[in-house]
């Protein structure tokens, strides 16, 4: 039988020293600036029930969850994502606060992802909630936190904008059950034309497929809700992109210079979540999205409060591995001073060293027994003084 006790399972990894500080520095970045902006911060259990995440609009998939039983053998998983467990704690503990509410959170999240190589199990998320406004200045409130986070590390951006309305207006039209409707949707996100021509032609050669199969070919600037309005005449659908041109215009023109701020029509993802705007963020330097979010009205009455929420999470585990990549890996600071204990004068050491700390310096206790020994450690980790305590204090510069 295999033997585990030296390895980390799998998804997961140790971070050592400039990895852990590169890990602190994002996420105190993040922290600071969603406080900046008025958010609370918010904890909730690393451990929650599943009935959180297994009703219609927030199901998650049942393949992806840690799950184990508790004490009474109820069913318990480790948090996959922190909307669902924040949706739960609005509609209980914070159901007669004032709203809008405005909360912020940075907690490790879950998830078994078996399937992809490279893959990060428990991972750090950071990201707001602006929970009871369904006002355009909360889309343009929440887009602007997402794009000062992209931008709060000095590396390209791009930031992405769509509106799941646009795909829900054709689908409803499609005589498809939700299986398939699903299946569509997922050929949509991943931009797999050849398969989603191929399936679509089997409901048909009508506006309504012609419209799905350039759906996810709508992305660009401004020019692309000209194109989506002449593809799809539709009313429903030419309100949607009215509010999103808006949207886009006034996030271009604040952010335009910064970053490379683009609409995608054919961002789809999770239709049973969301229920309106889109918002994806990425690195250069890094495939995947970096920040995910949008408007999802209807999650929190599942809770039992109905009320329109908007938020995002920015994944902290992507933007450490982008710098990392870039080169841009700090050390932890060098004490400015070792403190080395003549026999019989431990406590005035530990003493002595305390003090240096209140005055602001970084002291480390020497764990040697010869002075020779400690000035040669303290060349090696460049600490610029080492203070001997015996009968007197003495200050030795390195």
């Amino acid at each position: 039988m295999k033997n585990y006790d030296l390895i980390t399972p799998e998804g997961t990894k140790d971070l050592l020293f400039g990895e852990s500080v590169v890990r602190r520095k994002i996420e105190d970045t993040l922290l600071k600036l969603f406080k900046s902006r008025g958010y609370s911060e918010i904890i909730t259990p690393g451990l929650e029930f599943f009935d959180v995440f297994n009703m219609k609009s927030r199901y998650f998939p049942q393949e992806n969850l840690y799950k184990l039983t508790d004490s009474k053998g109820r069913l318990i998983v480790m948090r996959p994502e922190s909307t669902m467990p924040i949706a739960r704690v609005v509609a209980t503990r914070l159901r007669d606060a004032e709203l809008p509410l405005k909360l912020c959170y940075n907690q490790t999240i879950y998830r078994n992802e078996s399937l992809l190589k490279g893959r990060s199990d428990e991972t750090v998320q950071a990201g707001i909630e602006l929970i009871g406004s369904e006002m355009k200045m909360a889309d343009l409130e929440v887009i602007s936190a997402a794009v000062d986070a992209l931008n709060a590390f000095g590396l390209e951006f791009s930031l992405e904008l769509g509106h799941i309305g646009v795909f829900k207006c054709l689908v409803d039209r499609l005589e498809a059950d939700e299986k398939d409707k699903n299946y569509i949707r997922k050929l949509i996100q991943n931009k797999n034309f050849p398969a989603l021509n191929d399936f679509l032609d089997t409901f048909g050669n009508n506006s309504i497929t012609a419209a799905l199969k350039k759906l996810p070919t709508l992305f660009g600037g401004v020019e692309v809700f000209e194109k989506a309005e002449e593809l799809i005449p539709d009313e429903n659908v030419k309100h949607i992109l009215d509010e999103l041109r808006e949207i886009y215009c006034d996030i271009a023109e604040v952010y335009g210079s910064e970053g490379n701020i683009t609409v995608d029509l054919g961002l789809v993802n999770k239709t049973d979540y969301y229920t309106g705007l889109i918002i994806k963020g990425y690195l250069k330097g890094h495939g995947d999205e970096v920040v995910t979010g949008g408007r999802y009205d209807k999650l929190i009455a599942d809770f039992g409060y109905d009320i329109p929420a908007i938020g995002f999470a920015v994944n902290v585990n992507a933007i450490s591995k982008v710098i990392e990549k870039n080169g841009i890996l700090p050390s932890e600071p060098a004490p400015d001073v070792i403190v080395f204990a003549e026999e019989g004068f431990e406590a005035a050491a530990i003493k002595q060293a305390r003090e240096l700390r209140e005055q602001g310096f970084i002291v480390e206790n020497a764990l040697f027994t010869d002075i020779e020994s400690v000035r040669e450690y303290a060349k090696e980790k460049k600490i610029c003084k080492v203070v001997v305590v015996d009968c007197d204090s003495v200050e030795d510069e390195i």
